[in-house]
């Protein structure tokens, strides 16, 4: 099985599945989705390749044990971010005990893992009730189409979402929105104080309240698992040129959510910071709009996967808490499918140079393998 196992996730490597929602352009899902599939049907599942959009396929299998018991979800995504500045992203090097190239942490590893333990199933027939289904997603790196289309489709019991967790057992992550704040000035030349109005100098105002905003998180109370919310500025864009005051600046700024705060909840935050300055300064002129919202998740308390996943992962000791990233399992478990999150560690996600860890991608195997049979 670890032959096989590390091969597959080289073969997943080599094949570009940039995300073309990310980087125009990118190769998307489909090659990989296909190598997917047929890695399933090679120990008899049944795999499904279908569009959750025009050109971006879910790959979905199910392996049977014809008696009846539960069904357990595993999930991973088969996209990934861009390439630029990266030498040979698409070329898997195998040294000192990891897997280099982009995607081989996230999360080439996890799908492998995926399917080197569900091969292992079904070759062993080591399941004997209850059936698996492995559903390989697109999009997680941008809008989470994928997982979107997956929890209107499918149903499960349970799901493992095999992020890179470094095997720590997730129970838990922040969710997050995202706010634009436009802020409008008066274009004149640069020689015209009296003429012009300086729309940055004016976001520079807006900026000093997402800072207290933040600080005022750093000070308040935590969340027992998720910890602290936070907010950051994340882009900025203004001006015309260097001699005319700029009549327009754009903000982009995510703020990172904790379970118990309402949908939307950074719009009304924004706002409250304009009003103010709206206040302060009658000439002050500056609109937000909301872009996006991702529920943070928090795995129900009795969920039975937690331990099944710790014994699998025995003589490891296993670790549980709370993901700093934002997953498919809030998408699941909003679908009412209980999800945890599990997977293969290594270091440069989304960086220059990526790596996954062969011994973590063996062990999540192995554990996926226990927790599959034990739970279903």
């Amino acid at each position: 099985m670890s032959d096989s196992t590390i091969q597959l996730l080289k073969d997943l490597i080599a094949i570009d599945s940039v995300n073309p929602s990310l980087v125009p352009g990118g190769a998307g899902e489909r090659e990989v989705a296909e190598r997917i599939a047929q890695e399933m049907r090679s120990f008899g599942m049944d795999a499904e390749i279908r569009d959750a959009a025009p050109g971006r396929p879910n790959v979905v299998g199910v392996l049977e044990s014809g008696t009846k018991g539960r069904t357990l979800m595993l999930c991973g995504h088969s996209d990934t971010v861009g390439v630029d500045g990266m030498t040979a992203p698409f070329d898997p090097v195998e040294r000192d005990g990891r897997i280099y190239g982009r995607g081989a942490q996230d999360m080439k590893g996890g799908v492998a893992s995926i399917l080197g333990a569900v091969r292992k199933l079904a070759e062993s027939n080591a399941l004997a009730r209850g059936r698996v289904v492995v559903a390989i997603v697109a999009d997680e790196e941008f809008a989470s189409i994928g997982a979107s289309v997956l929890a209107k489709e499918w149903i499960a019991d349970a799901a493992v979402i095999t992020e890179p967790t470094d095997l720590t057992i997730g129970l838990g992550q922040k969710g997050f929105e995202w706010v634009e704040v436009t802020t409008e000035g008066v274009a004149a030349h640069g020689s015209r104080p009296d003429a012009g109005v300086d729309a940055i100098a004016m976001m520079g105002r807006v900026l000093a309240g997402v800072e207290q905003l933040q600080q005022k998180f750093t000070d308040g109370k935590a969340h027992p698992l998720l910890g602290r919310p936070s907010v950051h500025a994340s882009l900025i864009e203004g001006g015309r040129e260097l001699s005319t005051y700029p009549d327009r600046c754009v903000l982009s700024v995510e703020r990172r959510t904790v379970a118990g705060e309402e949908q939307e909840i950074f719009l009304r935050e924004v706002e409250s910071i304009l009003d103010g300055l709206r206040k302060a300064d009658d000439k002050f002129r500056a609109s937000a709009r909301f872009l996006l919202h991702r529920s943070p998740y928090v795995a129900p308390e009795d969920h039975a996967l937690p331990k099944l996943l710790a014994d699998g992962l025995r003589p490891r000791k296993a670790n549980t808490g709370a993901m700093s990233f934002w997953t498919d399992a809030a998408i699941l478990g909003s679908a009412g499918i209980a999800s945890v999150v599990f997977g293969p560690g290594g270091s440069g996600l989304h960086g220059l140079e990526e790596h996954v860890r062969i011994d973590e991608v063996l062990a999540c195997c192995d554990a996926l393998l226990y927790a599959a049979s034990a739970f279903c």
